[in-house]
């Protein structure tokens, strides 16, 4: 175990660095070994071990006899054998061993150096990028995904009534249905599968407007038409009216499945479904190859973009044996005892790679199941008045104290005499009430309902959502960003420098843990320099502040690089050694340095001191927050979650539909015939959430809705077809040109939304 973790740091240095790995990762024997084995009175007796090496042809290994190697297991416990493997490798080269050391496989040279070569510009993020690419393509990744258009070729039924037809199951509709006609028991839905396609999840969407023909038993069978082999029965719950899942966890693809309707409730006669559902997968999609590579599929990564298809599959061989490798040793080097101290912190910068590992997965969720507390038998009543917190929201300014806020009126509730046991938000997962509300003035039995209202609204008075209205609390100020146009990252908040009422903020910490515990949401709109700190990990001025104050960056980037000449003509004696924080209070960065001048050989001083203030103005109240935290969440977990699953634990996805979003859309100097909105919308529709969440970034800086956004017709190359999209995210302007198909305007569109993240042609980014 410790030859393995030294040879994991290691290899943790080399990905930071982005140089050649360890020779031992990259380790592939050579495809023909032929050697005689003579002792030294020429040929004798032994054994030859029979190897399969792939597509080139098999090779005989020769191993020693059945004495040598009981001897062996008699005086050392293990087996005496050639290393073919690179773990084996692995294991010889960076762990002491006792007696002799078995015969390592000669290595193909020139396989190992194409493993070990770096493409140019390669970086750490490029490894971070596709590790991305990697999970999104794995099982886990892809099980997200509807695929019953995708996959399926036709689907056939035993019979349909008239404008209930087969047609109704796909078309993902709540008001439609498909409805079979004839005797009961022969009825009947027949997949044609596409060809490769492994189903992982298969389910029936259940029409329960009447009872008799929801069905009630119900048997799956797959395989080819002629040969149809029974896969699983299924009885179905009398109190389920919404999703069946009728089969899982395919292993092979099968041409034909066939659902087969035994029996209705109620004894009817036919069936009616609103849908089918299905998750499946390529089979060659399960499968690391060079074509996983294609540039089409890459569009989502632009770091990747332009490298090689087989650079890009040697690379990812090399991070999926770095996470098996990393895997074997991860549960030593997470203690399990919130009283011991791990030794993963000199692996945190390969913590996005754990998203790979099934390892870091069942860890996290046997450190918050082995911490988990007992459930309050009575869930604390706490009185609140959302009419006086409404009040308060509109003008904040007439009452400093937010004593009628119902972030205030909780917290105090639940310190209050009355709630004599504090809670401790470890709850198991099932318990999904954490306190009861009864709104004053209004007529609401709390049954989960009224708790989980209270929770938006707390999300929404620490962060409010629009940016028309005041901050009603003070724990949280804007960021600089929100007020400028030419951001991608302009709906975000960080916590108040000047806010040191640190009670609260551990509270607020509190419940961020335990939203994370369980499956309630605390929507938090805080930029990555802050939820890295909370799940600690390393900070950057470049990377992480430009998503606070991207001009502060610019600016400091022009400072640096300006010569003698210009640092006088746009400063002369006025740049003082002061800095303005995020909640407008201007500091000194030294004694008296606000009536000391900056000299030009002294810039690079003044701008260390800078971001030295600017990256710890809010690190007592993120300390603050991150202690509370740690009182729900062992540390643990934290080592093991990325600042992004922190953040999607705790916040949720910002799951955005096109539904939704067209109702925030003005289509403005568009006949209503035109093709142009046409097909965009018809791009829209072939979005992920993801890829929709993206659009509306780089239209408006903003991640999630409500935003208003106006598109108009691209007008300065009116004759032009297929340009790249533009948009204004000060006004929330999209520019649609002209496209010659839906298809085109669905790859310029997601192209531009994952590669300029701010195509803004409101200011020059020289004008800072």
């Amino acid at each position: 175990m410790l030859g393995r973790l030294r040879f994991l740091l290691q290899c943790s240095e080399c990905f930071r660095r982005a140089q050649a790995l360890p020779p031992a990762l990259c380790y592939v024997p050579r495809e023909e070994q032929l050697e005689e084995y003579r002792g030294t009175h020429g040929l004798e007796e032994g054994w030859v071990l029979a190897r399969r090496f792939g597509e080139k042809g098999d090779k005989l290994i020769p191993v020693d006899s059945v004495q040598r190697i009981q001897c062996q297991r008699q005086t050392l416990g293990v087996d005496y054998k050639p290393a073919v493997s690179w773990e084996q490798v692995v294991d010889l080269t960076y762990s002491m061993r006792l007696g002799e050391m078995p015969r390592l496989i000669e290595q193909d040279e020139a396989a190992v150096q194409k493993f070990r070569f770096v493409p140019p510009g390669w970086t750490y993020e490029h490894d971070l990028e596709l590790g991305r690419f990697l999970y999104d393509h794995s099982e886990k990744g892809l099980q997200r995904v509807d695929c019953t258009k995708e996959h399926i070729n036709s689907i056939e039924v035993s019979s349909q009534t008239e404008d209930c037809g087969a047609a109704h199951l796909t078309d993902n509709r709540t008001d439609t249905f498909w409805e079979s006609s004839g005797p009961s028991g022969q009825h009947w839905v027949r997949l044609n599968m596409k060809k490769g396609a492994i189903v992982k999840r298969l389910w029936l969407l259940l029409d329960g407007q009447a009872n008799s023909y929801v069905p009630r038993r119900v048997a799956v069978y797959g395989g080819t038409p002629s040969r149809l082999q029974h896969l699983r029965t299924v009885l179905i719950n009398e109190s389920t009216y919404q999703n069946v899942c009728i089969l899982r966890d395919m292993k092979t693809y099968m041409p034909v499945l066939e659902i087969r309707f035994l029996e209705c409730r109620d004894q009817g006669y036919n069936v009616r479904l609103q849908g089918i559902k299905i998750v499946s997968f390529w089979e060659w999609d399960l499968t690391l190859n060079a074509d996983m590579f294609q540039p089409a599929r890459l569009v989502r990564y632009p770091l990747l973009e332009g490298v090689d298809a087989d650079v890009l599959y040697r690379r990812a061989v090399l991070i999926q044996r770095f996470v098996q490798l990393l895997g074997s040793v991860l549960c030593y080097l997470i203690p399990l005892s919130e009283d011991s101290i791990g030794t993963f912190n000199a692996l945190t910068s390969m913590k996005p790679f754990l998203l790979l590992s099934k390892q870091g997965e069942a860890l996290i969720a046997h450190c918050l199941q082995s911490s988990e507390s007992s459930a309050p038998l009575i869930p604390p009543k706490l009185y609140i008045n959302r009419l006086l917190a409404r009040e308060h929201c509109a003008n904040p300014a007439l009452d400093p104290s937010c004593r009628n806020a119902v972030f205030t009126q909780l917290y105090d509730g639940l310190r209050s005499s009355k709630n004599d046991q504090p809670l401790d938000y470890r709850w198991p997962l099932t318990y999904r009430q954490w306190w009861e509300c009864d709104f004053i003035t209004e007529g609401i039995i709390d049954d989960g309902g009224g708790f989980r209202d209270s929770l938006s609204d707390v999300s929404e008075e620490l962060c409010p959502s629009s940016s028309d209205v005041p901050v009603p609390l003070p724990f949280f100020v804007r960021t600089s960003n929100q007020a400028n146009s030419s951001s991608d990252a302009r709906d975000m908040y960080v916590p108040n420098p000047s806010c040191k009422d640190f009670p609260k903020y551990e509270w607020i910490g509190q419940l961020m843990g335990a939203a994370l515990r369980s499956k309630e949401f605390l929507v938090l709109s805080l930029p990555a320099l802050v939820w890295k700190q909370l799940a600690g990990e390393e900070i950057s001025w470049n990377k992480d502040f430009a998503t606070v104050d991207s001009e502060l960056v610019k600016l400091l980037e022009v400072l640096e690089r300006v010569d003698k000449e210009g640092f006088e003509f746009m400063f002369g004696r006025e740049l003082t050694y002061t800095t303005v924080l995020s909640d407008q209070r201007m500091v000194e960065l030294i004694p008296n340095g606000s009536n000391t001048a900056v000299r030009y050989e002294d810039r690079k001083e003044f701008i260390r001191l800078v971001q030295k203030a600017r990256l710890e103005e809010s690190k007592e109240q993120i300390a603050a927050m991150r202690a509370g935290l740690l009182l729900v969440v062992p540390q643990p977990v934290l080592d093991l979650l990325t600042w992004q699953q922190m953040e999607k634990r705790i916040c949720g996805d910002p799951e955005i539909t096109v539904a939704e979003l067209q109702k925030f859309m003005m289509f403005e100097d568009f006949n209503p015939d035109d093709t142009r909105v046409q097909y965009f919308l018809e791009a829209l529709n072939n979005f992920t959430s993801e890829d929709l969440s993206r659009f509306l970034k780089f239209v408006t800086g903003r991640s999630r809705l409500p935003v208003q956004i106006h598109v108009y017709p691209e007008k300065s190359n009116l004759d032009a077809l297929d340009l790249m999209p533009q948009s204004c995210t000060c006004s929330c302007t999209f520019l649609l040109p002209n496209y010659s198909s839906a298809k085109v305007c669905e790859e310029m569109l997601r192209y531009a939304v994952y590669n300029c993240t701010s195509i803004d042609t409101d200011k020059n980014l020289w004008d800072v």
